[in-house]
C-alpha cells in the first residue's frame, strides 16, 4: 500500500510499504477514505519529537470503511464506516474507568521509553513514535486500529468524511481545550493560535457561553477565519504587543481564560525571548520554544485559568512561575481524552450546530501529502487544513 513515511528531519516521502495484518483480536483493519495532516505532525517533521524511526507511517486522524475484523471483535461489521481517534485506550484500565482514556495504563506497548522521560506513560498514540507505541499511523491506504471494541465511532449513514473526520483529534481538542479553560457565561477567553485546534478552540469557547474571545496569530487567512468563521476579535502579534492589547481591550483585568493551541514551536516573530528560544533549538540545547505560554501566564486576570492543548516535548526554559503562583492561576492540560466526546460531538455535527469541515483548506491525494506537508509548516497557499483521499 502507500502511505507518507518519515525519514528524518524534513523528510517524508510517499511510499510503498506492506499492508497491515490483524495482530490481536480486537482489531480492525480499514481501508482509508480519508486522513488529515494534523499540526502536531509538524513536530514530527522538524525532528522535536524523539524515537522517530526512518520508514514510519505517519498520521492519525483518520476514518474509513471497514475491511477485516479480528477473531474476537463484536462491536463493527466489514462495511462500516468508522472515525478513529488518535489515541488508543482499553476501557478497562484504573485511567479509562476514569474517562482519562489518553492516560491508558495498556495502550503503549514501549511504555517503559516514556516512562524514563515522563515518570509515567501515557496511552499510545498512532503515527507518533515509538515512545508512544511505534503504531503505524492512519496517512495510508490502510490502518490497523488496535483496541478496536473500544475506541472507534460508526458514522451515521449520508454523513459526509469531511463532516466527521476531525472526530478524530482536532474537534475534540479544541472543546477539550475549552472545557479545560472552565468557561463562564459572559467570559472573555484569549486563545493563542488560529491554527485548526485554535479555530476549534474558538467555536467551543462560544458554545461553552464565552461572552468575548479574542484569537491571537499573525497569519493573515487563519485571522480571517477566526474573525468570519469564529466570529472573533483578532490581533496580529506582529503589528501589536500582545499583552498591551489584551491589557486595553479588557480595561486592564486581562482575559478571564487564556488558551495556549500553540505548544512547543511557538512562531512569536521578533520577541527577545522568542529568538533565544529559536537559537536553543537550532544549536540542540533546548526543545521547546514556549513564548505563547510564557505570554499567556502574563496576561491571564488573576484567579484565571490557562487552558494547554498545544503540544509541549521537553524541559521549558524561563516559564514565570512566580507570576502564575502569586497570581493564583489554574493550569489544565493533557492531551485529549478522545473516546469521552465522540458521541456527544457527533451528535452536535448531526444536529447541525457546526459543520467542521469550515476548516478544510486543501483536499488531495496521499503523494500530493510531502508537498503540502511543507506548505502547512511553512503557512504557504493559505494552507490551513489538509484532508487526503488515499
Amino acid at each position: 500500500m502507500k502511505a507518507l513515511c518519515w525519514h528524518g528531519k524534513g523528510d517524508i516521502r510517499c511510499d510503498t510499504v506492506d499492508d497491515p495484518t490483524i495482530e490481536h483480536d480486537s482489531d480492525i483493519i480499514i481501508k482509508v477514505t480519508s486522513c488529515a495532516i494534523c499540526g502536531s505532525d509538524l513536530h514530527l517533521m522538524n525532528g522535536y519529537m524523539p524515537t522517530m524511526e526512518s520508514g514510519d507511517v505517519l498520521g492519525h486522524e483518520s476514518m474509513g470503511e471497514v475491511v477485516e475484523v479480528g477473531k474476537g471483535h463484536s462491536k463493527f461489521k466489514v462495511g462500516d464506516r468508522v472515525v478513529v481517534p488518535f489515541n488508543l485506550a482499553c476501557g478497562e484500565c484504573y485511567f479509562c474507568k476514569k474517562q482519562l482514556f489518553s492516560l491508558c495504563d495498556r495502550s503503549n506497548r514501549n511504555a517503559s521509553k516514556a516512562i524514563e522521560v515522563m515518570g509515567h506513560s501515557p496511552s499510545g498514540l498512532l503515527g507518533y513514535s515509538h515512545m508512544l507505541g511505534g503504531y503505524a499511523g492512519g496517512q495510508a491506504e490502510f490502518l490497523r486500529v488496535p483496541y478496536a471494541d473500544f475506541g472507534p465511532i460508526k458514522v451515521p449513514d449520508g454523513m459526509a468524511d469531511d463532516q466527521v473526520l476531525f472526530l478524530s483529534d482536532i474537534f475534540p481538542t479544541g472543546w477539550m481545550a475549552a472545557e479545560n479553560a472552565e468557561i463562564e457565561d459572559g467570559d472573555t477567553v484569549a486563545i493563542w493560535g488560529c491554527g485548526p485546534v485554535g479555530q476549534f478552540a474558538i467555536q467551543s469557547a462560544w458554545m461553552m457561553g464565552a461572552g468575548r474571545v479574542i484569537a491571537i496569530d499573525r497569519v493573515p487567512e487563519r485571522l480571517e477565519m477566526a474573525r468570519t468563521h469564529g466570529r472573533a476579535e483578532t490581533l496580529d502579534f506582529s503589528d501589536v504587543k500582545v499583552y498591551d492589547a489584551l491589557m486595553e481591550m479588557t480595561g486592564g483585568r486581562g482575559p478571564d481564560r487564556c488558551i495556549d493551541c500553540v505548544g512547543t514551536e511557538s512562531d512569536a516573530g521578533a520577541s527577545a525571548d522568542a529568538i533565544l528560544d529559536k537559537a536553543k533549538a537550532a544549536l540542540h540545547i533546548g526543545t521547546d520554544r514556549p513564548h505563547v505560554l510564557r505570554e499567556a501566564i502574563f496576561s491571564c486576570r488573576k484567579g484565571g485559568t490557562i487552558s494547554v492543548p498545544g503540544v509541549y516535548i521537553g524541559m521549558l526554559d524561563h516559564i514565570p512561575f512566580g507570576a502564575a503562583m502569586n497570581k493564583g492561576l489554574t493550569f489544565k492540560m493533557g492531551q485529549t481524552h478522545t473516546h469521552r466526546y465522540l458521541e456527544p460531538l457527533l451528535q452536535k455535527v448531526v444536529d447541525g450546530d457546526i459543520d467542521p469541515s469550515f476548516v478544510i483548506t486543501h483536499h488531495a491525494s496521499l503523494e500530493d501529502g510531502p508537498d503540502l506537508y511543507k506548505s502547512f509548516r511553512d503557512k504557504e497557499d493559505g494552507c490551513i487544513k489538509v484532508v487526503m483521499k488515499p
